[in-house]
């Protein structure tokens, strides 16, 4: 996916979130870190001008919350060394809102799942809506995006890249073939 098409398919996922909200007094948009708060911030950018109002906006962490990490005697014991622990900024009231999740590829379900337990301990939502840029498959959790700007089948020895300007300083999205050793 070239950077046109990118930005085409976000513009796309956001005139399909306000045909199926109707009305955005009650909608919020919450990009999970870290590249999903970069489309999240793109896509509520495209929101409020075609909608002609303000948004909630804010973006998740999932660092804690992610189930590579065990809870031990003394707290949170990561499992996987060093989790990046990035901000949670909600500073809107999620209760009764339509809260739609941003999040750069949807893979095993994994991600999501802990993004709807942080959103959670916030506040209780009316309804959460997903919206995905790529969907490669490969479910391992009954989770399914409300919004998908890709489908794109994978194998398991394949990964989906995506690339964003604020991160990467290019838009794109690339399919990598993993080599036998992993990479």
């Amino acid at each position: 996916m070239t950077g046109e098409q990118l930005g085409r398919t976000i513009t796309r996922i956001a005139h399909e979130i306000l045909e199926k909200n109707t009305g955005v007094e009650s909608l919020a948009v919450v990009g999970i870190h870290t590249r999903g708060v970069f489309l999240a911030r793109r896509l509520h950018t495209i929101l409020k001008e075609i909608a002609g109002r303000e948004i909630p906006y804010g973006e998740l962490d999932i660092a804690f919350y992610r189930d590579d990490v065990a809870v031990g005697s003394f707290g949170v014991v990561p499992v996987s060394p060093n989790p990046v622990v990035k901000n949670t900024d909600l500073t809107f009231p999620i209760d009764d809102a339509t809260v739609v999740l941003i999040d750069d590829v949807l893979y095993t379900g994994r991600t999501i799942r802990a993004a709807t337990d942080a959103l959670f301990d916030y506040g209780r939502p009316r309804r959460v809506q997903l919206a995905v840029l790529v969907d490669r498959g490969h479910r391992e959790l009954p989770i399914r995006p409300d919004y998908i700007g890709k489908n794109m089948p994978t194998s398991q020895n394949e990964r989906v890249e995506v690339r964003l300007t604020e991160v990467d300083g290019v838009d794109e999205v690339a399919l990598v073939r993993l080599d036998e050793g992993g990479e």
